[in-house]
């Protein structure tokens, strides 16, 4: 099987490419293009395989796409290109609209045209699986707010999207259910609770969280640190997508995390526990919490009933939250250079030595 995968340079996008390439005999096409948490780096481990090939390529961009397309013949689309960023969404909203509304757009028509060629058994077996966020359906009721058993996201539930961010991919996710209805375009969507693990762009909670923590700098938790997320192990999410391009019907929707419901200081709590561990120093990291000023429209409680994706696929998570954050942090205690080549930009350097020059 052919898979085209969009976004593979970034995070989720690189490990289901590892995935692929290592438990698989699929191959690969990774569309990316290499924004700033697009790095090539990820994927050196496997970026020599002969199943493996890259295009430098916005999916913005429909002539390009179309080319990538006509030439690779893919059977399946893993649609992971997105802007996901909420904090970049609240300040700089123009891009998410253009990269995950027109992105997506741009992406679905080239593939409709190059489904509706295929020879038949060809077109029959064709997937476009877009993936996508539990942030559309926006926030469930928080502990703090009612008492007994709280609410979970169901594959039946509303989008109410909050941010910026969560509402340009609800407008993706209706685009993509809007071209299964009217072109017969045979699509799947996924969506998912918070990732976590290796090659996290130092940005997002935990990677920041570790990173600053060894630098000696303030650990930023916005308002008092109660909001609560459902983490997934981001190895666990790609094996969770690999299954369902490879079994899922079109037409379905399936809801993928973790069971792991975390307050988000509870959670900035067990990575300076662990580094007090693995990399114990004088003081506590704990004692370089400090609480900023919440942001804007922040969702409260995340929390996904993963129930039907294991009814239906068998898929649950290998790891649980505690197995997953230790082998994260251990991770990033033992990839410093990764995290430097992040950090400083030097991993565009990185991609135009050992890319570039043999392209």
């Amino acid at each position: 099987m052919k898979i085209l995968i969009t976004g593979g340079a970034g995070f989720i996008g690189s490990a289901v490419v590892r995935h692929v390439i290592d438990q698989t005999d699929d191959e690969v096409i990774n569309v990316d293009k290499l924004t700033y948490a697009g790095n090539l780096e990820s994927l050196k481990d496997v970026s020599q395989s002969s199943r493996y090939h890259f295009q430098h390529v916005d999916i913005c961009d429909g002539q390009a796409i179309t080319q990538v397309l006509n030439d690779y013949q893919p059977d399946a689309i893993m649609h992971l290109a997105a802007e996901s960023h909420v904090d970049r969404s609240i300040t700089g909203p123009a891009e998410f609209v253009q990269t995950n509304v027109v992105g997506t757009y741009t992406l679905l028509e080239a593939c409709r045209q190059y489904w509706s060629a295929l020879p038949e058994e060809r077109k029959s077996a064709f997937r476009f699986h877009h993936i996508s966020t539990d942030e559309v359906y926006g926030d469930l009721p928080h502990p703090d707010e009612m008492e007994g058993e709280l609410p979970l996201f169901t594959e039946e539930s509303s989008y109410a999207p909050s941010s910026p961010y969560s509402s340009t991919k609800a407008a993706s996710d209706h685009l993509v259910r809007a071209w299964g209805r009217t072109y017969k375009l045979p699509v799947i969507v996924t969506n998912c609770s918070n990732n976590y693990g290796p090659y996290h762009f130092p940005e997002k909670l935990i990677p920041l969280i570790i990173s600053n923590a060894l630098a000696g700098k303030p650990l930023p938790i916005y308002g008092k640190g109660d909001q609560i997320r459902d983490w997934l192990y981001v190895e666990d999410h790609a094996r969770a997508l690999y299954t369902v391009v490879k079994q899922a019907q079109p037409g379905s929707t399936y809801n993928i995390g973790g069971h792991n419901e975390k307050k988000n200081i509870d959670v900035v709590l067990k990575v300076c526990e662990l580094l007090d561990e693995l990399r114990p120093k004088t003081t506590p990291y704990r004692d370089q919490i400090t609480y900023v000023q919440d942001r804007p429209g922040h969702d409260r409680r995340y929390a996904i009933d993963a129930s039907k994706i294991e009814k239906d696929l068998g898929w649950k998570p290998q790891e649980t939250f505690e197995t997953g954050l230790k082998k994260t942090v251990e991770w990033y205690l033992n990839n410093a250079q990764w995290v430097e080549h992040v950090q400083s930009g030097a991993y565009q350097n990185w991609i135009k030595e050992n890319y570039e020059k043999r392209s």
